[in-house]
């Protein structure tokens, strides 16, 4: 981007836009809700200033992808790519809208913070002090993940991003790391890296049953609207008709879950003291339902029957967390659960949907097993579609052979 704001053609593959895009968007839904949790107006700058890096990255993916449809071939299958460029911005703004609600103050009530905690892996963005331990030295070196099971998504730098660090990504003073992992982890990484003590604001009571309905429809929806873009991403990497009708199905059901948001909180705003409190509610349910309706639209190309252009899944297969789909073809799993996969050498894996052969009633149907819980039964033959780093992912694909 010029000194002057225009954005301006640079000659990078539209493989590279499309996997920082597909990170960005992450981080920014990862970012955007941890900013209402811990009421974090610093946190919500970080989330406006990623939703300006989008925009200009989607500019560029435009440019490289007009650059590239030079035949009738190419056009058709570079046109879903263009959907999946436009998803990932509706996915930014819709974060950005979120991160407004506590930037701008707009006002949330106690019962979302009470209840998000269930929802959002605790995250911390945390300021590297001149006198911290980890301060001048790599990841590698500080074996973070290993050691405390915390890990390092993101680090600023001044004003660029670092979206994928790594074992060699070294630690200075003042950059701004973004931790995610167990609540107790991630605390005494805060400290180690800031100096400070790691704080989550107190929630109020509870005192009326239709807001705390709401609340938990939004919840739900935040929940479902992300394993919906997982799994559109999955139907775009192994060009998975049936994972793709999954996301349509769970769009609908996000949908469904809006409807009765709107409802109870309506009738929450007869009962608070004032109802223009409820406002920022409103704008975070609104936003989650876009988010799910984005996810649709990565998936509509295969949907639609348009095979997906190899660099999609070269970009898919290349970003930050991976997605991966692991057979279990006898390993040391089956005949276990999910909760055995948590205690083994690919804990940090997140098992996101699980595709089995249906019952023995002569058929060849397979069923879903979507947001598998660690009571999840694994059986042979089993297809897990699984979301991680590329080390955690090599080791369930090492436990599943």
């Amino acid at each position: 981007m010029s000194e002057d704001g225009r954005v301006e053609y640079e000659p990078r593959s539209v493989k590279a836009l499309l996997r920082e895009m597909k990170d960005t968007a992450e981080l920014l839904i990862d970012l955007s809700y941890s900013s209402v949790l811990f009421d974090d107006t610093e946190l919500a700058g970080e989330v406006l200033e990623l939703e300006q890096r989008m925009d200009v990255l989607e500019m560029q993916a435009w440019m490289a992808l007009v650059m590239a449809g030079r035949s009738p071939n190419e056009a058709e299958s570079l046109a879903p790519v263009f959907g999946i460029v436009g998803a990932a911005e509706k996915i930014s703004d819709a974060a950005g809208d979120i991160a407004k609600v506590v930037r701008e103050d707009i006002g949330l009530p106690a019962a979302l913070r009470r209840s998000l905690p269930e929802a959002v892996e605790t995250l911390a963005r945390a300021a590297v002090a001149p006198e911290s331990a980890y301060a001048g030295r790599t990841l590698g070196e500080v074996d973070l993940e290993t050691e405390t099971g915390v890990r390092v998504i993101a680090v600023r730098r001044d004003r660029e991003w670092i979206h994928s660090p790594d074992r060699e990504t070294r630690l200075a003073a003042g950059d701004v790391a973004v931790c995610r992992g167990p609540e107790d982890a991630v605390e005494t990484v805060y400290e180690t890296l800031t100096g400070d003590a790691f704080e989550r604001p107190p929630p109020d009571a509870a005192d009326i049953a239709d807001l705390d309905r709401a609340v938990e429809s939004v919840v739900l929806m935040k929940t479902i609207s992300e394993l919906a873009v997982d799994l559109a991403y999955g139907s775009v990497l192994f060009d998975d008709a049936d994972l793709a009708t999954e996301v349509r199905e769970l769009e609908i059901e996000v949908d469904a879950l809006q409807s009765r948001f709107e409802a109870w909180t309506l009738r929450a705003a007869a009962a608070v003291d004032d109802p223009v409190s409820l406002r920022g509610l409103v704008h975070i349910g609104t936003s989650t339902e876009v988010i799910s309706d984005a996810a649709v639209e990565i998936s509509d190309g295969v949907l639609r029957g348009i095979s997906g252009h190899p660099v999609v899944a070269a970009a898919v297969g290349e970003s930050d967390e991976i997605i991966a789909r692991v057979v279990l073809d006898g390993g040391v799993l089956v005949g276990g659960t999910l909760a055995d996969l948590d205690a083994s050498d690919a804990a940090g894996v997140t098992v996101i949907a699980v595709r089995r052969a249906g019952e023995d009633d002569g058929t060849d149907r397979s069923e879903w097993v979507l947001s598998p819980g660690p009571g999840t039964d694994l059986r042979a033959g089993d297809h897990l579609i699984a979301k991680g780093t590329r080390t955690a992912v090599a080791r369930l694909e090492e436990l599943a052979t």
